[in-house]
């Protein structure tokens, strides 16, 4: 709508508002800027969320703001912070990072919980199933973990796959029922026809009896 008003305007005038057009009335603060914003009275969390899912563009576009703090827009200037903000990073290694950008991090590997973690947070997210059936799945994931699997089940596999356990309205897990549902906690052909091809019933047995 600005811009049709400016067709519309003498070309004096048109001038000095195309310069009003490329200043901060017309930029969208995304969660980059606000993370940056001069006016932040406290240090903000900027949390990147799968970083490897990006493009290259996008790592080196955070170059500047994970070594400056700042973010340089040709039309309007550089946007520096006062208060730097606690930026995040997490990625899953679909792809490696860029050294450039691992040089401005600090490293920190977060490995699989424990069972009793995993089996509290299982709980915590899904308090209506089951605690003998939640036990035995995290169990079960436990020892998926041990394999030479392609992909080992997360967090997010384990919550899914007691989701298609409870759909089958399984109060403790079967054989019948945990082969039906392998596709739910293991994403990759190869990895179902290994833990397929195990004997389910004596791996149950085991688990029971932990």
């Amino acid at each position: 709508l600005h811009i049709r008003l400016l067709e519309a305007s003498e070309a004096g005038d048109r001038q000095e508002e195309l310069k009003e057009i490329f200043g901060p009335d017309f930029l969208m603060q995304r969660p980059l800027l606000q993370a940056i914003d001069p006016t932040n009275s406290r240090p903000p969390v900027l949390l990147i969320d799968e970083l490897d899912r990006s493009d290259e563009e996008f790592e080196a576009y955070l170059l500047e703001l994970l070594s400056d703090f700042q973010i340089t827009i040709p039309e309007i200037g550089t946007i520096r912070a006062k208060e730097p903000p606690i930026v995040i990073i997490t990625s899953n290694r679909t792809r490696e990072i860029h050294d450039a950008l691992r040089r401005r991090c600090l490293y920190y590997w977060i490995d699989f919980p424990t069972l009793e973690k995993e089996y509290d947070i299982v709980l915590a997210r899904m308090p209506e199933a089951p605690e003998r059936l939640a036990r035995q799945v995290c169990l079960f994931v436990r020892e998926l973990r041990t394999m030479e699997l392609y992909k080992a089940p997360g967090i997010a596999e384990t919550l899914d796959w007691l989701s298609s356990l409870l759909a089958l309205d399984q109060a403790e897990l079967a054989e019948g029922p945990l082969r039906e549902t392998l596709g739910a906690v293991l994403k990759y052909q190869d990895d179902i026809l290994k833990v397929g091809g195990l004997d389910i019933g004596k791996l149950l047995q085991k688990l029971r009896g932990a």
